[in-house]
């Protein structure tokens, strides 16, 4: 197989997995390497990410490692076989990496679930809304730059058209104007129309919800081909962070239910924000 350069996070999700399964296996990269007939060298490249991996060869190592979750090797093997050139691929080397794999993630993804506290959830923006975000970063983008992330996080919300969407979105979101009177009372009214979509569901935590601790929850959480390959996005300072491990996944999946138990279910959310509309 060609040697690849700075992997997706797809392609290196890819990697840790087969790593995990040859250390939950017992055996280091040399013994690996002796079973599947290469040097250790390879196997290094592969758990690194900088070398692909054939099906056959990724059956092979499946079962050096005594794995038997046979839905699981053929969602593995999908990932190493798969050639998918997403509409993303325009903006490579035009935005940083992290703009191309979330959309890579959600294109991939079974289901999504997101949460926020502060801002409109990215597949649920209007364009005025987008910038006005994107432009208040410190140093503010160029203008090409601006009118980049604007554009990508727009394609982004056609692209999952038809994955299923929960997004749980607190009050605050829906109050802070971060652009002027009319743009957000136009985001509202987007929030509500996208909401009647079959697919879509949003959800609203009220202010005066009380016991209510769970602001520092926010997430988005994709669904993979089997709960093992789920992702969880967070952002941070250094910018998105993509979370894998099993355990911290089963976290995460309890803090979304948490935080789906206080919110208002999806009509009485939608006369919420109807309400909030009307105040603006």
């Amino acid at each position: 197989m060609g040697t690849k350069r700075e992997p997706t996070a797809r392609q290196m999700r890819l990697a840790v997995e087969l790593r995990r399964l040859r250390e939950a296996a017992g055996l280091s990269s040399r013994e690996a390497a002796i079973l599947l007939g290469v040097n250790s060298v390879q196997i290094s490249q592969i758990e690194s990410g900088v070398s692909g991996v054939s099906e056959q060869r990724l059956r092979r190592m499946a079962a050096n490692y005594a794995c038997t979750d046979e839905e699981f090797i053929d969602a593995l093997v999908a990932i190493a076989t798969g050639r998918t050139s997403g509409w993303w691929e325009e903006y490579r080397e035009l935005l940083p990496a992290p703009f191309l794999d979330l959309a890579e993630l959600e294109h991939h993804a079974t289901f999504l679930r997101e949460v926020q506290f502060l801002f409109v959830p990215g597949p649920l923006q209007t364009e005025d809304y987008a910038r006005a975000v994107f432009s208040y970063r410190a140093p503010e983008p160029p203008a090409e730059q601006l009118e980049l992330r604007v554009r990508h996080r727009m394609q982004r919300k056609t692209a999952i058209a038809g994955t299923p969407y929960e997004a749980i979105i607190h009050e605050a979101a829906l109050r802070i104007m971060v652009s002027d009177r009319t743009a957000s009372r136009a985001q509202l009214a987007h929030v509500l129309e996208r909401s009647e979509a079959e697919h879509v569901s949003v959800r609203v935590i009220p202010f005066q919800v009380e016991g209510f601790a769970g602001a520092a929850s926010a997430m988005t959480y994709a669904g993979g081909a089997v709960p093992k390959l789920d992702t969880v996005v967070r952002d941070g300072p250094q910018g998105a962070t993509f979370i894998d491990s099993e355990a911290q996944l089963g976290a995460f999946r309890t803090l979304f239910r948490k935080v789906e138990a206080v919110s208002l279910d999806p009509e009485r959310s939608r006369d919420f924000i109807h309400r909030l509309a009307k105040e603006l």
